[in-house]
């Protein structure tokens, strides 16, 4: 659990002894929703908390940790399912949790719980994954829920979730933490320039942490969109590619969104420490064309993980991008 979480944490625990049968824990991307829900799933299968925390010696501790708990089921999108003869370069991940999964999440319910009392805790997450049949499937379960059993669902985006399970689970709301929080935290993981990693991530300190590990390639990459329509997008798509489709479309989306920012009112919310650089490109820049890029980044991130040539499709993206300067 993180500093930040606190209050959340407590608010949870004064109910511990009548808590609902689903919690809705919401919030950001970033933040540590889903290790604040392991660590509660956690707390509750313990034979013997300390105040309100796992002791983490106990059998139960001692199972959770190796995620072989008889009580606890993580439900997520499944990998893919490869043979030996499949090239790991060719993994997939599946995006949704299937309805094959709420099944096999019933017939698991309808056997007796191992420990003879407390709670069986299923974990899902993310759960905007669930797709419309595996959602109403597990909206049978909330209506008619097991005993002893807590649900938690985990989201980034609730409003992707059906409105009639969201009416089933109490909401955890989960805010970002604060910057003094957040600064420290990362300074305590040894991220170097952590108020400029912190701003880059909006806030979220795991997504700065995870950022901490390219910030030379994203440093590099913005020095090259910096060049506006010199930019050489055969030699720099190779560069982006690294950084793997999704994060490499963030990074183009977030220096996209400073550029109209500046040009419409002289702010910027990711690039502080580029503002000369922004200022420039901002003489050159066609409006119309800046905000039709903008919104094809849009639905280039939906096809994030679309089986064409990744490489391919950066090298379209930048060609365009140095097209939107006069």
């Amino acid at each position: 659990m993180y500093i930040w979480q606190k209050n959340q944490w407590q608010h949870i625990m004064q109910q511990r002894a009548t808590l609902p049968h689903a919690l809705l824990i919401r919030g950001s991307a970033g933040i540590g929703k889903q290790d604040f829900a392991l660590e509660l799933a956690r707390s509750l299968l313990c034979n013997v908390p300390i105040e309100t925390h796992a002791c983490g010696e106990c059998a139960s501790c001692l199972w959770f940790k190796e995620m072989h708990h008889p009580d606890f089921r993580l439900i997520s999108p499944e990998d893919a399912e490869l043979s030996e003869d499949t090239p790991k370069k060719k993994a997939t991940k599946k995006s949704q949790i299937s309805v094959a999964q709420i099944r096999q999440l019933i017939d698991y319910l309808s056997l007796s719980q191992h420990q003879a009392s407390g709670y069986r805790v299923i974990l899902i997450s993310p759960a905007e994954t669930l797709n419309i049949a595996s959602a109403n499937a597990l909206l049978k379960m909330l209506e008619e829920p097991p005993a002893n059993t807590l649900f938690l669902l985990v989201t980034n985006q609730p409003q992707r979730l059906l409105a009639t399970i969201t009416s089933r689970c109490q909401a955890i709301d989960m805010p970002l933490p604060s910057k003094q929080d957040a600064l420290s935290w990362l300074k305590e993981q040894n991220v170097g320039n952590a108020e400029a990693a912190l701003d880059y991530a909006g806030g979220a300190p795991l997504i700065a942490l995870q950022g901490a590990a390219h910030n030379d390639l994203t440093n590099d990459l913005i020095k090259q969109l910096t060049l506006g329509a010199k930019l050489q997008p055969f030699m720099c798509a190779p560069m982006l590619l690294l950084l793997g489709m999704e994060r490499a479309i963030d990074t183009l989306q977030k220096w996209i969104f400073d550029l109209t920012a500046y040009k419409l009112s002289q702010k910027s919310q990711y690039h502080a420490q580029h503002i000369n650089a922004l200022q420039a490109l901002c003489k050159s820049v066609n409006l119309n064309l800046l905000l039709n890029f903008q919104q094809k980044l849009v639905e280039a991130k939906k096809m994030a993980n679309h089986p064409l040539s990744n490489e391919m499709q950066l090298e379209n993206m930048l060609l365009n991008y140095t097209k939107i300067f006069n």
